[in-house]
């Protein structure tokens, strides 16, 4: 544990974002999930608006840093083409 005043602060302002950066990864974990279980269900209406909300989801985690936006953008397009089959 620091002695240093700064070092104290440091530690916890360090544990905050460490939790929401755990919430806003668990968020959107969840919205990926979600669209997938409802794209093998074949629940084309609900799983376009989750894909919506699974987009927005994999956007703020990348652009807080908490996934490439790379890794952000393929998975999106993964879950697009996912759901583009479904309606074909």
């Amino acid at each position: 544990m620091p002695n240093i005043k700064s070092a104290i602060k440091r530690v916890k302002v360090n544990e905050g974002r460490r939790a929401q950066n755990i919430s806003v990864k668990s968020d959107m974990r969840t919205a990926v999930k979600k669209v997938e279980t409802l794209v093998v269900n074949n629940d084309v209406e609900t799983a376009k608006s989750a894909l919506i909300t699974a987009t927005k989801k994999l956007d703020k985690a990348a652009r807080k840093g908490l996934i490439h936006k790379n890794t952000a953008a393929r998975q999106k397009s993964r879950l697009a083409k996912k759901l583009n089959e479904l309606n074909a």
